[in-house]
């Protein structure tokens, strides 16, 4: 008997339903102005989804940078970027920050790269070793993205 392989396509319906409600719950203690989630603090990304076109808001743990934020594009560990990073990647001029108890800011993403990412790597990981750590398992070198006010 030959055993068949199924190639995943994503997570299923009970993961994306527990996604959609953690995901809800975490956008409303934002915009009441907590701004801390296992340590890290949080805000909510602003995209435009990259196939769809409509507005996509996703809560996100950011590394602060003087007036900027600094974005671990981790996907939990995952082996591709998160959907997030693609809406991102598609339409940077569209993409906006909510910080805790505040209106959405317009921002410019930039990945970093050489020195600039290093440094902030170093930054990350001190703040959060188990990011490092999911990071040392993982099959790809995960992004950094600086989001800058316009």
């Amino acid at each position: 008997m030959q055993q068949r392989t199924r190639k995943s396509r994503g997570p299923g319906a009970v993961s994306r339903w527990m996604e959609h409600t953690a995901n809800a719950r975490a956008k409303r203690k934002i915009r009441r102005g907590h701004g801390k989630f296992m340590g890290m603090d949080v805000l909510i990304l602003h995209t435009v989804g990259r196939r769809s076109g409509r507005p996509r808001e996703t809560p996100l743990m950011h590394l602060p940078d003087g007036e900027h934020a600094v974005l671990v594009v981790a996907s939990g560990g995952g082996d591709r970027n998160p959907d997030w990073h693609a809406n991102l990647v598609a339409h940077p001029d569209q993409a906006s920050i909510e910080l805790p108890g505040r209106e959405p800011v317009p921002v410019t993403p930039h990945e970093l790269e050489g020195a600039e990412r290093e440094r902030a790597w170093q930054r990350v990981a001190a703040a959060q070793p188990r990011i490092a750590k999911y990071q040392s398992k993982a099959g790809r070198r995960y992004p950094l993205i600086r989001l800058t006010h316009r």
